[in-house]
């Protein structure tokens, strides 16, 4: 059975990553358009429907992706989603299912060029890039980030563990930029999220890409910053996240 997944993930892998790049290509120009002659409204709604094909994409090597989330979440306040990070395709999801609170993500810089419409959305669709290598730059970055946040009630995504996890388990969490971002967000609240089996689509590496995956993001209740000091705050989300990860 195993032999035969691995036979029919072939061409599946080829199918999906010409359809990948189709997709990239087509949403570029359009971002472009809508951003340059209609502003970030429009912008945002190409971006909602290129990270909308990015997931059903997925259909094609047979993964499924899951969302679960049974709490009502303010879109009136700034939010702080944190999340485990297990690969590139946790992006999209979390992109999609939180459309509706115009998610932005703390990203390192060097993604915000030579990608077709990722990076383009990354360098204005109000993202923040960071050099890792340059904590002085990283720290007023994040700090401006955050204002903007705070400004226009959006919601900043950030992975903790600062790099992907090839094995699903979670590394240990990095306080500094979480820190920054509920620093100049106290009057909004964080969402701990659970990405589960992400890791997996590339498990054997980026050819041929494992198939029958089911991709789950789990949502867990809103904390909200005023209520925690934030060591207390950083503890309780991190744990809240890992201790529903599979591993």
């Amino acid at each position: 059975m195993k032999t035969i997944k691995k036979i029919i993930s072939y061409p599946l892998t080829i199918l999906y990553y010409l359809v990948f790049g189709f997709i990239l290509l087509f949403f570029h120009p359009i971002q472009w358009i809508a951003y340059n002659l209609f502003g970030y409204q429009a912008h945002k709604k190409v971006v909602d429907i290129f990270n909308y094909f990015l997931v059903k994409a997925l259909l094609i090597l047979g993964v499924r992706v899951k969302f679960n989330n049974v709490y009502k979440i303010s879109d009136k306040v700034p939010l702080i989603i944190v999340s485990n990070h297990q690969g590139i395709y946790d992006i999209s999801p979390l992109s999609w299912f939180f459309r509706k609170y115009h998610p932005k993500f703390v990203s390192k810089k060097e993604l915000g060029k030579g990608i077709p419409s990722v990076s383009y959305n990354l360098t204005h669709g109000g993202s923040v890039l960071i050099d890792r290598k340059d904590p002085k730059q990283a720290i007023s970055a994040l700090i401006n980030f955050a204002k903007y946040i705070n400004k226009n009630k959006y919601s900043a995504v950030i992975f903790p563990e600062g790099t992907r996890s090839r094995t699903g388990k979670p590394k240990k969490f990095s306080v500094n930029g979480f820190k920054t971002l509920v620093k100049f967000n106290k009057n909004g609240y964080v969402i701990p999220v659970t990405i589960n089996n992400s890791y997996k689509i590339t498990k054997n590496g980026a050819f041929p890409l494992n198939i029958g995956i089911n991709l789950e993001v789990k949502a867990h209740k809103p904390l909200k910053i005023a209520d925690f000091n934030f060591e207390d705050l950083f503890k309780k989300t991190e744990e809240i996240i890992k201790k529903d990860i599979i591993l």
